[in-house]
């Protein structure tokens, strides 16, 4: 066994094993506290939607902890049990180019990875999300979702990935990886840029929100924080899903604020200000801008890292793969050696939640704390999120502060 398979075999089970053990404990943490509404959420939150919220993270919980042990198994077997060797081994038997046997077993591997998940998407969407009363989304709309997501990525992925073969081809023992990183940074930005007007639409209706009050009190927001947008947009969430939310997305001139129609149905026009008050709280502070630099510095390492193991013939070899090319080597890169870095998680987790408290004190500072406590206690117990998290694993995973930590800050501000 050499040191990247003892590595590999080390961070994936330490990886299960932390996983594992906070996906018990909070779940145990939320039955503990299933039968009383905290005290400071009494007032907005009924027993039986605190309950219900309980009973929908629980169910949640159950069906991760089983993806993470089939996840971990379906790893171990395509790289230590030779799957992924095999499928490049069929590829073989064609005569196709090297660079388009390669682009060709990449996609076909990544659509397999994608199909031995399928069954966990419908399971959340058809049982639990049905269950709870959230789901909208009909068959023959889930199946069109899906053959549009993989369209899209044949659309978006083939020609990423042939200028990527190329350059891995035509450069593997020099710099390749920094020229791929720079294509990398391209693609995204583009990416960012085009969203909002051209992907979003395949998968979603936008429609312009109406005037009213609601509108008025959104555009003299944007006007005294001195924000820009190409449009103030309401998405159709309700055709797939009961869940609300409001963001913002694009790049430069291209940004679109959107708001869920499911959203809007429960917020009054203080509540959906207070809202974006704290969506626009991101931009001032730069958080999207911080977040995708920090993105950028990780991939520039990574495929660094990257471009070394390349050149080792135990990187293959200690992963299952006898073969040696540019296709090995990326899709090794994309599926196994994350395994290593998921330290990088609980970090991003936490600046994560440092970006939340900063932006509603922007929130608090243009518009009233409490309208927004109270739209957050609206979307809490509507989209029946736990209010009684367990610290550890809240900690370790939650992009936002709990419940009760975020509305006792929003009061201190107020």
């Amino acid at each position: 066994m050499t040191w990247i398979t003892t590595l590999f075999i080390s961070t994936l089970v330490l990886n299960l094993a932390i996983e594992t053990w906070l996906n018990i404990k909070n779940q145990f943490h939320i039955s503990q506290h299933r039968n009383a509404v905290p005290e400071d959420f009494s007032q907005a939150v009924s027993l039986e939607a605190h309950q219900k919220a309980a009973d929908y993270s629980r169910a949640k919980l159950q069906l991760s902890r089983f993806a993470l042990f089939f996840d971990a198994a379906i790893l171990v077997f395509m790289t230590l049990g030779g799957g992924f060797q095999d499928i490049y081994n069929a590829w073989l038997g064609t005569e196709l180019d090297a660079i388009w046997r390669d682009l060709g077993f990449l996609l076909s591997t990544l659509w397999f990875l994608s199909l031995l998940h399928l069954p966990f998407a419908i399971i959340s969407t058809f049982k639990i999300e049905t269950e709870f009363g959230f789901n909208k989304t009909t068959p023959l709309k889930f199946i069109t979702d899906l053959v549009k997501g993989w369209a899209l990525m044949l659309v978006l992925g083939v020609p990423l990935l042939w200028l990527v073969l190329s350059i891995m081809s035509a450069y593997f023992d020099q710099a390749w990886w920094f020229y791929t990183w720079i294509v990398w940074m391209g693609f995204n930005l583009l990416l960012l840029w085009a969203y909002p007007k051209w992907i979003a639409p395949i998968f979603n209706k936008f429609t312009p929100l109406e005037d009213g009050e609601m509108k008025q009190r959104i555009e003299a927001l944007l006007e005294r924080t001195g924000f820009e947008s190409n449009g103030i947009f309401v998405m159709d969430g309700s055709s797939r899903s009961g869940h609300g939310n409001a963001y913002f997305t694009g790049f430069g001139k291209n940004k679109r604020i959107v708001f869920f129609d499911t959203l809007l149905e429960t917020l009054s026009p203080e509540e959906v200000e207070a809202v974006l008050a704290h969506e626009l709280g991101h931009f001032k502070h730069g958080h999207i801008k911080k977040r995708l630099i920090e993105s950028f510095a990780l991939s520039f390492i990574g495929l660094a890292l990257l471009g070394w193991l390349a050149q080792l013939p135990e990187f293959y070899s200690s992963l299952g793969m006898t073969t040696q090319t540019p296709a090995s080597a990326l899709l090794l890169f994309m599926t196994a050696l994350p395994v290593v870095f998921f330290f990088l998680s609980p970090i991003s987790a936490i600046k994560s939640r440092k970006h939340e408290f900063e932006a509603d004190a922007f929130a608090a500072k243009h518009v009233s704390a409490q309208h927004l406590i109270s739209a957050l206690l609206k979307m809490y117990r509507d989209n029946a999120s736990s209010l009684t998290p367990d610290p550890s694993y809240s900690g370790y995973h939650d992009s936002h502060p709990p419940a009760k930590i975020r509305i006792d800050h929003l009061k201190s501000l107020a």
